[in-house]
């Protein structure tokens, strides 16, 4: 069998270089388009001049026409005295009369030179006595004058082919008179969602089905990189159907997509058909993390690839293997990525055997060094590859890339975000209130939310302006004052209730549920405020699911409503949104620690008076059960 095998794992660029080797990577052909549909296409053809630009002699300013050489010796005491001429040049009107030694004729901006004339005057050097112009200021031959063809002369080569057509392009298209444009012909980017859990975005979701994402994200980055996507849907895991809707797409396209299905499993049909065509699969898994089911193959030359499902595998390996292949169909030149150096904030494991790309967000200390944050949700969050800034390359002998290591981070833009307030540490969803007040009146804000202990750690050495935290003190009972140390500030912030939850046909008390070793449970992150009270509510006992740690309230409330756990801590505003029993724990300050020297930044000044008490928003947070403290 001609097809390679799954686990049969390739380095990536072995992987790239295989692919690239059978699959046609040349741009496509040509195309004519009208100019007014040009922008942003690829000129396929040199294009030369049909015209002389400008096409006569013309005035670039309000004047007189004149011979340069009668105009010498002139001077505001002593004027040259010049016979004007009747006639009056206007724009878009060839001249009756030609200018003769001692004459002049009047003529407006971009006016046609007359014949004879070689200079004009600008009408505030003249005044017009008797019939006659006084000339107070001596020419030059060709003063405002543009003779023809001097911007662009018939015949001349103005843009060459592979020209990406800009508003400055078009412009000068526009200028020789080209109606028309020959650009390279947009490569057809068929997609197809495959799984019986995927429904369309707008239908009503039902437990164990998931909305379409990659479809959305897919067809959106194709028209980013001028692709023109054909998105054909969801096709359910059948075999008649997705070999239908594969046949249309390699009719149709001259790239096929397929999301999901890169297994093993029994139930992925993707490349069990992939395989059937000619020369079928190239390459079945490559040593990355995200991204390793990726399936590269052809339909004769035409590039095949079956994407990973999860929404980050997906996106990172479309653009590590597909967008460069789309950009050389359509023309484009290939994208050289910025890179910046950055110091990790965090501990990495990774795993050997692997090259791992690892999404980070970037913020700078106040010394302007980079500190990257590890985006570490999984390949099956669909926020991270959105809000990351740039990757790390993780090779694949490493297992360990240690706290404060200097790193190459890779950017996903051009350059470096730049936000009015970057805050790090716990997330609540008053916070969210916070932020989107901030965002409504222009500040663009980063929220990285990485546990209280590890934001204190960040405010500690610069990196945010704000970092939320909830820390008990179990010697002194009290919240976050204590862990604030020298060279910050603590702004008080809101009380919210930490309690238990269950779901609603589990009424009884906490000791109950403590008492019962059935129960499972799901806990916080270590590093979590949350985290702290759970291990003082347990004591020593480690119920099932001790060791289960998300990392938000909200994924705590998911996992009791979805039977995955039987009880859990979260705050009230989130327990109340779930329909979930909520029996209170204990009041907790939310509070934010800020570096004395980002006390008077304007974004923080901002967020101080957002928070102070008589505000609108104080009161908005009031109603969502979050109350004034401090």
């Amino acid at each position: 069998m001609k097809q390679q095998q799954f686990l049969d794992v390739l380095d990536r660029d072995e992987a790239e270089q295989r692919w690239h080797e059978v699959i046609g990577t040349a741009r496509l052909h040509a195309e004519s388009v009208a100019l007014a549909d040009a922008l942003g296409r690829i000129l396929a053809e040199d294009v030369r001049s049909p015209v002389d630009v400008p096409g006569f002699d013309r005035s670039n300013m309000d004047g007189f026409a004149v011979r340069a050489a009668d105009t010498y010796g002139a001077s505001e005491e002593e004027p040259v005295r010049l016979r004007l001429n009747s006639e009056t040049i206007p724009t878009g009107v060839m001249p009756g009369q030609s200018v003769e030694a001692g004459g002049a004729m009047q003529i407006a901006t971009g006016g046609m030179l007359p014949r004879g004339a070689d200079a004009v005057v600008p009408v505030e050097h003249t005044d017009i006595e008797g019939g006659q112009l006084l000339v107070r200021q001596p020419r030059t031959p060709g003063g405002a004058i543009s003779y023809a063809g001097t911007d662009m002369g018939q015949g001349e080569t103005v843009l060459f082919s592979g020209a990406r057509l800009t508003s400055r392009e078009t412009g000068v298209l526009a200028a020789v008179g080209h109606g028309e444009i020959p650009v390279v012909r947009r490569p057809r980017v068929a997609i197809l969602s495959t799984g019986d859990e995927i429904i369309q975005p707008g239908q009503t979701i039902r437990p164990g089905f998931v909305y379409d994402s990659n479809g959305r994200i897919l067809a959106d980055a194709v028209r980013e990189l001028g692709g023109v996507p054909l998105f054909m849907g969801a096709v359910r895991d059948e075999l008649d159907a997705v070999r239908q809707a594969l046949g249309q797409a390699l009719e149709e396209a001259d790239v096929v997509l397929l999301s999901g299905g890169t297994s093993k499993g029994e139930g992925d049909l993707n490349a069990q058909l992939v395989a059937e065509l000619d020369p079928g699969i190239l390459v079945h898994g490559v040593a990355l993390k995200p991204g390793k089911p990726i399936c590269l193959a052809a339909a004769g030359r035409k590039p095949v690839v079956i994407l990973p499902g999860f929404p980050t595998s997906a996106i990172f390996t479309f653009h590590e293997f597909v967008a460069p292949v789309i950009r050389l169909l359509a023309g484009f030149p290939q994208q050289e990525r910025s890179t910046v150096q950055a110091q990790l904030a965090q501990k990495v494991i990774s795993v050997r055997g692997r090259l791992e790309y690892l999404l980070v967000g970037l913020v700078a200390d106040s010394s302007n060094q980079l500190a990257a944050y590890p985006m570490g949700k999984g390949s099956g969050s669909v926020t991270s590859f959105s809000r990351a800034d740039g990757f790390v390359r993780v090779g694949r002998n490493r297992e360990i890339v240690d706290e404060g290591e200097s790193l190459e981070v890779t950017l996903i833009g051009r350059e470096v975000p730049v936000a009015d307030l970057v805050v790090i540490g716990s997330h609540c969803s008053g916070l969210d209130l916070l932020a989107s007040a901030c965002a409504r009146e222009g500040l663009s804000v980063k929220l990285l939310a990485v546990g209280s202990q590890a934001g204190l750690a960040a405010a500690a050495r610069g990196e945010c302006d704000l970092a939320p935290i909830h820390l008990l003190d179990p010697e002194t009972g009290e919240y976050n004052e204590s862990f604030v140390g020298e060279g910050m500030r603590l702004l008080a912030g809101y009380g919210r209730m930490q309690g238990v939850v269950t779901r609603p046909d589990e009424k009884r008390a906490v000791e109950g549920l403590l008492a019962d070793p059935e129960l499972r449970m799901v806990n916080r992150n270590r590093g979590a405020g949350t985290r702290i009270l759970i291990d003082q509510l347990l004591g020593e006992r480690r119920p099932p699911g001790y060791g289960y740690e998300p990392r938000s309230h909200y994924a705590v409330a998911a996992a009791v409503t979805q039977g995955r756990a039987d009880w859990g801590v979260t705050i009230e505003t989130v327990a109340r949104a779930a329909g979930l029993n909520f029996r209170s724990l204990r009041s907790e300050r939310y509070d934010f620690a800020v570096p004395d020297q980002r006390w008077e930044r304007p974004a923080v000044v901002r967020f101080r008076e957002l928070l102070a008490p008589g505000s609108k928003l104080r009161d908005e947070l009031a109603r969502e059960g979050f109350e004034a403290s401090g």
